[in-house]
């Protein structure tokens, strides 16, 4: 009998909540976290906003030294992390560690300490350069420590799959368990990107929505949409096999039973035609988990807001379930979180399992003008209440990569 992958703990930080909890309750109700940008002066950017985490402090949770010696988006990790084990109820001391894995994965990594450590060397030259710089940019150590956080001693390692990272850093977790190589683990992503070099970045290879008001710069799905809006924050999961969760008396609180991924091999920053990478994808993850696609009642999307994403994934959508695609509700939360690229699929799936306990697929908020190539039901900007069952959340990322993930209630 094959294994069954349940999920008994989240965490998240966002920049619409600083746990988990706060985070969905913000996205039930539609609440933008993009604003200004305050961590820095944007100075002469084009690009002035964001979706930034207010009100972080790592230090209750890390103590002074370890929260110096973290780039922001390890800190992210660890804490989100956190919250899900307490969730979870798990007692760490009582398991076997060498069955636990930290899967969690970053796009970009530690770009912010890059960044600033660029302006120590060309201002004050290489002998001021910090010892911590390696260790605080490397994209895997937000796993690397998770796990030395939480003593977990199984398989570890970081995914780096553009957007697509934090789905498939759980998928690949999930793979793990069904395989039999552990019991549990945490798993999801991370980012924290927001600074100069990397917002003109994207801009440069024009990514990024030119609008300047927060209220009207990411609008997936919509016509007047030009691009996403940088996010930042964290997701993750506390998941384990269901005889394991059973053997302790967990609470579950939805269950993993598909995952799929795809390559477009087409272009660096661009979908493929149709989407026809992403439908792989969602087939691969249907076909995976055993359901009808008439199972699927509610779809967390990429969507970006960028011209191209929202169109072929619309088409990639309609190419998987046919007739079906426009009575399923679709919603992109990115409209209120921005684009957490790495962190992405991690943030969205702690959506997904809260949109299953709750009966609530989120809105797609900033939805004011529709598309003709964007024509299926996006639940616009206001939540509604649905009897959900099955679950999909969808990813994708430059390079080509596509992944998507199929939670279900327990």
């Amino acid at each position: 009998m094959s294994k069954r992958v349940v999920i008994t703990g989240v965490g998240a930080i966002t920049p619409v909540g600083l746990d988990a909890r706060e985070s969905w309750a913000s996205i039930k109700d539609g609440k933008l976290g993009i604003s200004k940008i305050k961590s820095f002066d944007p100075g002469d950017l084009q690009v002035k906003i964001a979706g930034e985490v207010k009100g972080f402090d790592p230090e209750p949770k890390l103590g002074k030294k370890d929260s110096k010696r973290l780039d922001r988006f390890s800190q992210f990790a660890v804490v989100a992390a956190m919250e899900a084990i307490e969730q979870s109820g798990v007692d760490l001391d009582r398991e076997d560690t060498t069955r636990f894995s930290s899967i969690i994965g970053s796009g970009v990594g530690g770009i912010m300490t890059l960044s600033s450590q660029f302006d120590v060397l060309h201002k004050k030259g290489p002998d001021r350069i910090s010892p911590f710089l390696i260790p605080m940019m490397l994209p895997d150590m937000a796993s690397g420590n998770v796990s030395m956080k939480l003593g977990a001693k199984g398989i570890n390692y970081s995914p780096v799959t553009a957007c697509a990272t934090g789905t498939d850093a759980i998928g690949q977790a999930y793979d793990l368990i069904i395989k039999g190589d552990i019991d549990m683990a945490i798993a999801g992503g991370t980012e924290a990107a927001i600074c100069p070099i990397a917002i003109a970045g994207f801009n440069s290879v024009k990514a990024l929505s030119s609008v300047s008001d927060p209220e009207l710069a990411c609008r997936p799905f919509d016509k007047e949409r030009d691009g996403f809006t940088l996010g930042e924050g964290a997701g993750v999961l506390f998941i384990e096999s269901l005889d394991h969760a059973k053997s302790r008396n967990a609470n579950i609180l939805a269950e993993i039973i598909g995952y799929g991924a795809s390559s477009d091999a087409h272009h660096i920053t661009q979908p493929s035609i149709g989407g026809e990478g992403a439908a792989r994808a969602m087939n691969t993850a249907i076909n995976n988990a055993l359901i009808n696609y008439s199972d699927v009642n509610y779809i967390n999307a990429h969507g970006t807001s960028t011209p191209l994403n929202d169109k072929f994934e619309t088409m990639s959508m309609k190419t998987v379930f046919k007739e079906m695609a426009p009575q399923i509700p679709i919603s992109s939360t990115k409209s209120m979180t921005g684009h957490l690229l790495g962190a992405a699929g991690g943030v969205e799936a702690v959506f997904c399992v809260n949109s299953l306990i709750d009966g609530v697929a989120p809105p797609t908020i900033n939805y004011k003008t529709p598309d003709e190539d964007c024509d299926l039901d996006y639940t616009p900007n206001n939540a509604r209440e649905i009897d959900l069952n099955v679950v999909m959340s969808n990813n994708l990322g430059f390079g080509g990569h596509n992944a998507s993930i199929i939670f279900k209630k327990f």
